[in-house]
C-alpha cells in the first residue's frame, strides 16, 4: 500500500515555528513532486509549497521567506519548516505526491498525476 502521513501540527502562538513532516510508506520520493497544501475553509484549499523531483521549489507568495521545504537523504520524508507563523497560516496541512502538483483550490488526490494524499495535520496559530 502506497501512502503518505503528515505529522507535526499543533497549536502555537503567532511568531512561533513548527516543522511538518510528510512520510512516505510503500515507496519513496525519487522522481516524485511533493506539494504541501492547506485547507483554510471548506472547499478552499491552497498550494503552499512544492518540492519537485529535480530539487527545485515553489512557495506561495504569502509564505515566501518564512516557510521552507526540504527532504531527508533517504527521500522518504519531506519537511515543511514554518517560521514566524501568523494566524492566517491556520489550517489543515496536507501533503500530496505524484508526477506533478496543481493549485486549483481543491484538497485531495488527482487521478493520474497526484495520486498519493495524506490525512492532514492541523495547525492553529493564535494571537
Amino acid at each position: 500500500l502506497v501512502t503518505v502521513a503528515e505529522s507535526g501540527g499543533g497549536s502555537i502562538q503567532a511568531g512561533g515555528s513548527l516543522r511538518l513532516s510528510c512520510t512516505a510508506s510503500g515507496f519513496d520520493f525519487v522522481g516524485v513532486d511533493v506539494g504541501w497544501y492547506r485547507q483554510i475553509r471548506v472547499n478552499e484549499c491552497e498550494l503552499v509549497a512544492t518540492l519537485r523531483d529535480d530539487g527545485s521549489t515553489y512557495y506561495r507568495g504569502s509564505v515566501k521567506g518564512r516557510f521552507s521545504v526540504s527532504e531527508d537523504s533517504a527521500k522518504t520524508t519531506v519537511f515543511l519548516q514554518m517560521n514566524d507563523l501568523k494566524p492566517e497560516d491556520t489550517g489543515v496541512y496536507y501533503c500530496g505526491g505524484g508526477s506533478t502538483v496543481s493549485d486549483d483550490g481543491y484538497c485531495g488526490p488527482r487521478e493520474g498525476y497526484l495520486e498519493v494524499w495524506g490525512q492532514g495535520t492541523l495547525v492553529t496559530v493564535s494571537g
